[in-house]
């Protein structure tokens, strides 16, 4: 016998009753299943959409240091030297880096941001990215940014 005098049986007569059944447990998966099934679209939503305002948000970065950068030197940087020129020194009068380091100079999808001298229409130059899929035009994350 225990020291309470019951020989160690349950009170009340509710022997197997603790704890939760295997029934209980699979319901509340199944719950927890469905409500991530619903939520994660959304999620994966806005982490496409702040993607994309992080980008939008870079090249007009990346487009300021190409003005310093102009300031400093004269003109706009050659598209054969594109947007290393801001990392790198091109010349004397250089007092960069106008970018701290050259991961700044990647989209948020992992490529390399693109520059072209002269940009479309009456434009200088352009800094652009081409979005999460990496081809011209898309929409959504997909979407191309550019500076102008």
């Amino acid at each position: 016998m225990d020291e309470d005098g019951n020989g160690g049986a349950v009170p009340d007569g509710r022997a197997g009753e603790a704890g939760f059944s295997l029934v209980e447990l699979l319901v509340v998966l199944a719950i927890i299943g469905m409500i991530a099934t619903m939520v994660t679209p959304q999620v994966l939503g806005y982490l496409g959409r702040a993607k994309g305002e992080t980008a939008r948000i870079q090249v007009k970065n990346i487009a300021q240091a190409v003005e310093l950068y102009s300031l400093d030197l004269g003109g706009y940087p050659s598209p054969e030297q594109g947007l290393q020129a801001l990392v790198q020194p091109t010349g004397p009068g250089w007092r960069g880096p106008y970018v701290r380091d050259a991961r700044g100079l990647l989209d948020p999808w992992g490529h390399p941001y693109l520059y072209r001298a002269p940009g479309l229409g009456t434009a200088p130059y352009e800094v652009y990215s081409l979005g999460s899929d990496g081809k011209v035009g898309g929409t959504g994350d997909s979407a191309d940014v550019a500076s102008n």
